[in-house]
């Protein structure tokens, strides 16, 4: 690394181009290193941010259009042969390709997040013959988004990127794996849909003649049961590990990063987004759910009950874990002098069971794949700004905010889940 940010403070945008397009050969060059370092250039004046990012893409687009040709070209029997040089020997070879033939193009975009696997993915969609213009609208977005983020950041952070370098690159990872995890199982849904509900029905129907005696009620009081001792034992591995204070680092990163990006101009519009979590707000949402329920819903009793359930026992949620992490002595005693008192945020917790509740009926309902997207990416973007509201204001901790994020999920999904079921359910009986 040393001899390259010696080139870059030469040669600049040159070294960007070329070391980030040998890293997408598979050469081993520290591209996001190098980004940062880029970025740390730009903080000072030396470089300009712009012409940064787009030297840095277009090398890396081209990187992943040459693999892409060499997979095309060689193919595999070339890989077989001479593949284990650069660590994608045959064994490799055949365990990705398979997987890489099914879901590699959605997943060329988050590749770039992943070392080990954005060094391969041009190789493994020229071997797979993927349509090269799929391959490029993906793997060129993927391109500069990876490339801006880590430029940006350098920019950003300034001399304290070498500082939380390490610890960005980890958070940043395990965002694209779980990221990728969410995206193979939605393509894994999608592609087997009608087997996975012909499954659930004939499951069901046995159920039913299982628990004929008990009834639909007191079967899907059973299912809720079930599922809210699987969410217990997930809230309390991810208290456990708050306990362990994991998540110092993570909170010093972003509550340095949050306010080198938002200054103090932007305190009136964060007043807004947090004003979007509040109690008047979040009334008001589930109140107009309610009366798009009764206009327009399917089920309208059963929606408007679950939806009922869900804003209700959320804050109940949310107080049942407060309590029992500050007040069961079996649990925590004494507090440690870092656990938040925040923890939960009731929030962010509250806004994605309102928000989601609410969004999860209107695609549910929509007809229209555009509304769907449009309505998936409105609820996410509420719940982000309402979360960074919390850091902006330095009201809760980010480890709070990810806990409402998380716990808050895990509620929505319960209560979506179940009134599916009991959809389902009807439908057979």
């Amino acid at each position: 690394m040393g001899h390259l940010t010696i080139w870059v403070n030469q040669y600049g945008y040159s070294v960007l181009f070329f070391a980030l397009m040998l890293e997408l050969l598979a050469l081993p060059f520290p591209g996001e290193a190098l980004m940062g370092y880029a970025g740390l250039l730009v903080f000072q004046g030396k470089l300009n941010w712009v012409t940064s990012i787009l030297m840095a893409g277009a090398g890396s687009a081209l990187g992943m259009t040459l693999s892409y040709w060499i997979g095309f070209k060689l193919g595999t029997p070339f890989f077989y042969k001479y593949g284990h040089y650069i660590h994608l020997g045959p064994e490799r070879l055949e365990k990705v390709s398979g997987w890489f033939s099914r879901y590699g193009n959605k997943l060329l975009v988050i590749a770039y997040f992943i070392p080990g696997v954005r060094h391969f993915t041009g190789y493994f969609s020229g071997i797979n013959r993927l349509p090269f213009r799929t391959f490029a609208l993906y793997a060129y977005t993927g391109a500069f988004i990876w490339t801006a983020t880590f430029i940006s950041l350098g920019k950003v952070l300034g001399p304290q990127w070498e500082h939380f370098h390490g610890a960005i690159k980890k958070y940043l990872l395990i965002a694209g794996i779980v990221i990728g995890a969410i995206l193979i199982l939605y393509l894994l849904y999608k592609s087997s849909k009608e087997r996975i509900k012909a499954a659930v029905l004939t499951m069901f129907a046995g159920l039913l003649d299982t628990f004929h005696s008990l009834g639909r009620v007191k079967l899907l009081v059973t299912g809720t049961a079930i599922m809210g001792v699987i969410l217990f034992i997930f809230a309390v591995s991810f208290i456990e590990d708050y306990l362990s204070n994991e998540f110092k680092q993570f909170d010093t990163v972003v509550l340095t990063l949050i306010p080198l990006i938002f200054s103090g101009d932007w305190t009136p519009e964060f007043r807004w987004f947090d004003y979007m979590s509040s109690v008047q707000m979040l009334a008001a949402v589930a109140v107009l759910t309610l009366l798009g329920i009764a206009v327009k819903g399917e089920n309208r009793g059963t929606e408007m009950a679950f939806l009922c359930f869900a804003v209700l026992g959320g804050g109940l949620f949310e107080q049942g874990l407060r309590y029992a992490f500050y007040h069961l002595p079996w649990v925590l005693s004494p507090v440690p002098a870092y656990v938040s008192a925040a923890f939960p945020s009731a929030h962010t917790l509250m806004a994605v069971v309102v928000y989601g509740f609410a969004a999860f009926l209107l695609i549910r309902h929509s007809r229209s794949p555009v509304g769907r997207i449009a309505i998936g990416t409105g609820f996410f973007l509420v719940v982000a700004l309402v979360g960074l509201s919390r850091i902006y204001f330095q009201i809760e901790y980010p480890s709070d905010v990810t806990a409402g994020y998380i716990f808050g999920g895990v509620w929505l999904s319960l209560n979506a889940v179940l009134l599916e079921m009991n959809r389902l359910l009807q439908k057979v009986t």
